[in-house]
């Protein structure tokens, strides 16, 4: 970073407190905020934490050694460096660079230009300021398509999962390269008083120097209930943001930006404040601070008024919750809720099978509706199964009595997965016609559920022929074939996001995102082999409805699944709602999370593990009561009437 280009010392901040989150350049920062006569208060918001052995980073040179790719992406110089620097131990300098040379290297702006100009190369394609994601993927467009291309993108803290999932849309494969992680520094001290410090009005200025510092300065004002308050402050201080990508984190946050320098550099900044902060000042002092009642209202990225047929839903308490605004209690709505537990469902299950009861959308409505009315739960969701949308790829699905389904011809090599059917949509309408019978018959009293599987449960099912335990042939095929694994995610991804789609055009006024065996991996393998494909699949969902994302045993999962997307994380009840809510950020609304076994117990044991849920959610706006999983079979209907009733009456506000 240029730290020099500021001009001779004027005291232009005139002995303002300027608080700065910066970590790597704290003293930096001081020296420079001193010089031009203010008075810092440094706060570092972030750690840089390296992955550990970093598996992905290796399997990247390998394949790179190989010629396997045709573009790679560097968005960061100081990620490229130190990319470089784990490399080196283990492979050929001199043979990573020849390597480098016969692909396309994207280098987001001038600091991995400069950094790739050290190992004496010269970046294909350079993005220009601002180089937000969008104009990274707008520059590659223009020089090329990238479809069926293979695109590795260098990391940095955090995945860029708009650039991931925009180039998984062009048709690309995508390989991200993580070189550290960013975590909460281990000291919280100086931030937490750094919020304090804002909060009682005695700090003029804040600045900002990456994305990662306003999630951690959110997380931990949200921790400590101190969010409101801070996001009060901070409306009244002059706020400086290094550029458009720490800007887009701080708008989404519902904090205004004041100024950005002409170039994103530390010392541009620095002076920057020092020529405008008494001005914005003065400004904010003179015109009054209209304040948000609730941060989701104005989040572009949060889903707007859906539901055209019934406009009320907007205000329905499900729909609040997923927007992380204020409810009049905690709604609830199960998983399984219209299943095997229900006498009106096992009469009709007794007369169809279970795909006969998918495919006629009359009786997946009766069995929708029917739930609805017999619990008094705040939302509906629609009756099909996570594998429907496999039905026109020809794989031979089959759902046998006892067993479960099964796939006659699963994927275990690229010519199964060249012999698949184009799919078409079109062909599962049976669904978008149930969910259009069903919003007719609810006729605007709850929001009706979309839903679909993740694409890592789609290919394990795909892969293994049915479940599993070891998923061995799942994991085997992403170890030894990743080519093979990339094209099935990729080509899942699509058909999941285009499945959800038709679902909401039909009328499902939010959908779930179901990864029911995501659990059996651990957080490397999660990040290389399915983030950037789930990724995908969620993100053209955004802005339209809300996304529930669910698996289960992700306790390890977590903070990838948030990155992932989703408005909603799902809780399986394996871990602390509390705890999980904490790790996540308050910025994401969370749903779950009683054990399903728990309905069997006594009513008051029930009451007493619904209301400890309801103590750990803390009444905090953007909490969905629900099971961890599905209702079992054998679960006593009257338990489950009595689990709504009581999670509504314990919750009212």
């Amino acid at each position: 970073m240029n730290t020099d280009s500021a001009a001779e010392s004027v005291e232009d901040l005139a002995g303002l407190r300027v608080v700065a989150f910066e970590s790597r350049m704290e003293q930096e920062t001081a020296r420079l905020i001193g010089r031009y006569g203010g008075r810092p208060l440094l706060a570092p918001a972030m750690r840089e934490v390296p992955l550990d052995g970093n598996p992905a980073a290796e399997q990247f040179a390998r394949r790179l050694l190989a010629s396997e790719f045709d573009l790679v992406v560097f968005l960061t110089g100081v990620g490229l460096e130190a990319l470089f620097a784990l490399l080196d131990r283990s492979f050929d300098h001199q043979a990573l660079i020849a390597a480098l040379r016969r692909v396309i290297t994207v280098a987001r702006g001038p600091k991995p230009a400069a950094a790739l100009r050290k190992l004496g190369l010269t970046a294909t394609i350079n993005i220009p300021e601002p180089n937000t994601w969008r104009e990274v993927l707008h520059a590659i467009d223009q020089h090329q398509p990238v479809a069926g291309k293979q695109v590795a993108v260098q990391e940095y803290g955090v995945a860029n999962i708009d650039l991931v999932a925009g180039l998984a849309a062009r048709g690309a494969q995508v390989m991200q390269v993580p070189v550290y992680r960013w975590a909460l520094p281990e000291d919280r001290a100086p931030l937490q008083k750094a919020i304090a410090t804002m909060i009682a009005g005695q700090a003029e200025v804040a600045l900002f120097t990456s994305a990662t510092q306003v999630t951690h300065l959110i997380q931990v004002a949200e921790a400590q209930a101190d969010g409101a308050a801070l996001r009060r402050a901070l409306s009244h201080m002059a706020i400086g943001s290094i550029g458009p990508v720490c800007s887009l984190a701080l708008r989404s946050n519902q904090i205004e930006v004041d100024f950005e320098p002409p170039h994103p550099k530390l010392g541009h900044l620095v002076r920057e404040a020092a020529a405008r902060a008494a001005g914005v000042l003065a400004c904010k002092r003179l015109t009054p601070v209209v304040e948000v009642a609730s941060p989701a209202l104005t989040e572009p990225s949060r889903a707007p008024r859906t539901a055209t047929d019934h406009p009320a839903l907007f205000d329905h308490p499900m729909m609040r919750a997923c927007r992380r605004e204020p409810t009049p209690y905690t709604p609830i709505w199960l998983m399984r809720q219209a299943g095997r537990y229900m006498p009106e469902y096992r009469r009709v299950r007794d007369k169809l099978s279970f795909l006969d009861m998918c495919r006629r959308p009359e009786v997946a409505s009766e069995v929708t509706v029917t739930a609805v009315r017999r619990l008094g739960v705040d939302a509906a969701i629609i009756f099909a199964d996570i594998l429907l949308p496999l039905l026109p790829l020809g794989v031979g699905l089959r759902y046998e009595q006892g067993d479960g389904p099964q796939i006659q011809r699963p994927v275990r090599a690229a010519r199964d997965l060249a012999s698949w059917q184009p799919f078409d949509v079109s062909a599962l309408e049976f669904v978008a016609t149930a969910i259009r019978m069903t919003r007719h018959e609810l006729a605007g009293a709850v929001p009706l559920i979309g839903f679909a599987g993740a694409p890592f449960t789609l290919a394990s099912y795909l892969i293994e022929g049915g479940a599993s335990r070891q998923y061995l042939a799942t994991k085997t095929m992403m170890y030894t074939q990743p080519e093979l694994w990339e094209s099935l995610m990729s080509r899942l991804a699509q058909i999941t996001a285009a499945y959800l789609k038709m679902q909401v055009a039909a009328g499902a006024d939010l959908v779930q995102l179901f990864d029911s065996w995501v659990g059996s991996l651990g957080p490397d393998d999660y990040r290389r082999y399915v983030l950037p494909y789930t990724a995908a699949a969620i993100a053209p969902l955004r802005g339209q409805v809300p996304v529930i994302h669910f698996g289960t045993v992700t306790g390890n999962l977590l903070e990838l699944m948030r990155e992932a997307g989703g408005d909603v994380v799902g809780l399986d009840w394996r871990v602390n709602l509390d705890e999980a809510w904490a790790r996540l950020g308050y910025q994401v609304a969370v749903q779950g999370n009683l054990d399903p076994v728990t309905l069997f117990a006594e009513i008051s044991e029930i009451r007493a593990r619904a209301g400890a849920i309801l103590t750990q959610a803390g009444g905090r706006p953007g909490h969905i009561f629900n099971l961890g999983h599905g209702i079992l079979p054998q679960t006593p209907v009257a338990h489950v009437q009595a689990l709504v009733e009581m999670v509504h009456e314990m919750s009212q506000r």
